[in-house]
């Protein structure tokens, strides 16, 4: 199985000290984490898109391309973007630009988005936030195939015979779909042959395993191999259970408030953060041997072959970050590794 990391750069007050960091301060430890995360072993750092105060993470091509300068082995993905408000061509190009800095490492995860901002940001209509994905896709995945392309459609201009560049590095630059909730994105991803990377962020699991099975069965149908699956999910990892529980709550409580706020959800309580992090709910906070049992049980239920932690759910000091992606690698993935091998 894969494993990673992945970040939305969050920039909130630290739970420990009351103060945010300054940007440049925040980016310059995201780089080291990265670092470490390539020199521990693990598979896959990704940054997803967001244009939030609370967020610093607007430009995810701009960081993974610093983060290749500094790494030797990592997958750079991002995690994810929101292709409905870019413009695919722009995307190709940035991460086709990422893939020569990194000499064959990048991978391109895109999505439709659980924030809203960049639409009106960048002049879009919410009502089309659907049909804006899927044409934009269908672009992408157009510009995977060849070097000139012609293409038309309703809400970008046609291109007629053009070459794109530059050309990646790797022959067939990877896409994934990162998929929420919705069955029909499920199936649409496997109708397309790509991988999918299922956010199981709420809730139990065992409640995703329809989205799994749809997306294989809309590959199936297609006539397409069974594509692959990850599980992106939020987590933290200290030496003891308590540990972990005790800084990721305070981190996790406040940006889950501040979403929930803007949506309608009442505010976190340490009973709920509890049973999320339990071994059938969804949070993977806790000891290595408790994140250890935790994966291997998702596994049972999906048999996919990546796992991607969300660390960063509000401002975690960096120390602690570090010490929470060391265990990570060194604890949690040769153990899994090593049951899955039986």
């Amino acid at each position: 199985m894969e494993f990673g990391i992945y970040t939305f750069v969050e920039n909130t007050p630290d739970p420990d000290t009351g103060e945010k960091l300054k940007p440049v301060e925040r980016m310059h430890n995201l780089l080291e984490e990265i670092k470490l995360a390539d020199e521990a072993g693990l598979d896959i750092f990704g940054i997803g898109e967001h244009h939030r105060e609370e967020y610093l993470s607007s430009s995810p091509a701009t960081i993974l391309a610093a983060a290749a300068a500094q790494t030797t082995r990592i997958r750079l993905s991002s995690a994810v973007t929101v292709l409905g408000s870019e413009d695919p061509v722009k995307t190709w190009q940035q991460f086709s630009t990422l893939d020569l800095i990194s000499e064959g490492r990048a991978e391109i995860m895109v999505g439709r988005g659980s924030f809203i901002e960049s639409f009106p940001l960048f002049g879009y209509d919410l009502q089309n936030y659907d049909e804006l994905f899927s044409e934009k896709l269908d672009l992408l995945m157009k510009l995977r195939e060849r070097e000139t392309i012609t293409w038309k459609g309703k809400h970008r201009p046609s291109i007629e015979n053009r070459g794109v560049y530059p050309q990646p590095f790797q022959k067939r630059l990877p896409v994934w779909v990162a998929v929420g909730g919705t069955p029909q994105s499920a199936y649409r991803a496997g109708a397309l042959g790509l991988p999918m990377a299922l956010g199981i962020i709420g809730g139990r699991p065992a409640q995703f395993k329809s989205l799994a099975d749809m997306h294989k069965k809309g590959a199936r149908k297609a006539g397409h191999s069974e594509p692959s699956l990850s599980i992106n999910s939020h987590g933290f990892i200290a030496e003891t259970s308590q540990e972990a529980a005790d800084i990721a709550f305070p981190a996790f409580k406040e940006t889950m408030d501040k979403i929930g706020k803007e949506r309608g959800w009442p505010p976190m309580t340490r009973e709920q953060f509890e049973a999320s992090r339990s071994l059938e709910g969804a949070n993977a906070v806790g000891s290595p041997q408790e994140v250890i049992d935790k994966i291997l049980y998702q596994h049972e239920i999906f048999g996919h072959s990546r796992f991607l932690l969300q660390m960063s759910v509000g401002s975690i000091t960096h120390k602690k970050l570090m010490r929470s992606i060391e265990l990570f690698a060194t604890e949690v993935v040769p153990a899994v590794n090593k049951e899955i091998g039986k």
